[in-house]
């Protein structure tokens, strides 16, 4: 019988640095991914369509686009919604779960206790599945160690719970469910602004309205979580 595998591909948005009003939540998204559900002809449409779209051989940075930053700074608003929507339709047709923790940062005194309830939130969730990450023989987990301090929490936390991991390093280029995970995050972060602060002018020219954006996008990447 088949060794079967469970692919975890994880992002973050935020950082350890000091709270900011703008950004007062920490987030990470892992997204579980089935090794059995052979998803390569969907990768390859993804690809293909970005490519026509100008982007070939590249690592889809939700953030950045919504903002019109970084490479895609001379981007028009219809260019970048086709380049997310793109991404997102991607996601939404994947035999994929996630789930996405956080940490309410004003709740954080400095980096010490961010750690902490940042690895607590993230035990959390994993022990609430247990049954689930279980089930599979081995756990692969993708990270791109782009912060010290979450490698060695995720390397902590999932070598306490689980015997069957294996750690890889990744560039975000190579594995479309790592920018999966970037959409995640994005998704997710919005969605806490739609609920308290409201969303920034670059979010609202972007998606029309906090009612079109859980309408269109947060109401279907929600039924994924797992």
């Amino acid at each position: 019988m088949a060794e079967k595998i469970l692919s975890c591909f994880i992002d973050e948005s935020g950082d350890f640095g000091p709270y900011d009003f703008r950004s007062p939540y920490y987030y990470v998204a892992m997204v579980l991914h089935d090794q059995s559900e052979d998803i390569s002809e969907k990768i390859g449409v993804m690809e293909s369509r970005a490519a026509n779209n100008g982007y070939p051989n590249h690592a889809i940075h939700t953030g950045p686009l919504i903002r019109r930053e970084n490479v895609y700074i001379n981007e028009q608003m219809e260019d970048r919604k086709h380049l997310f929507n793109i991404l997102y339709f991607f996601t939404v047709q994947l035999p994929i779960h996630y789930f996405c923790a956080k940490v309410n940062k004003a709740e954080c005194a400095d980096d010490i206790q961010q750690t902490a309830r940042l690895s607590r939130a993230i035990t959390t969730e994993l022990q609430a599945h247990l049954e689930y990450w279980s089930s599979f023989d081995k756990i692969i987990v993708y990270y791109d160690n782009g912060q010290t301090q979450l490698t060695r929490i995720i390397t902590s936390v999932f070598n306490t719970l689980f015997l069957n991991v294996e750690m890889r390093r990744v560039r975000p280029v190579d594995y479309k469910l790592f920018q999966v995970a970037d959409l995640i995050c994005t998704l997710e972060m919005l969605s806490d602004k739609a609920e308290h602060n409201g969303f920034s002018k670059s979010e609202t020219e972007f998606f029309g309205s906090i009612g079109r954006f859980k309408k269109d996008y947060y109401k279907k990447i929600v039924n994924k979580r797992l």
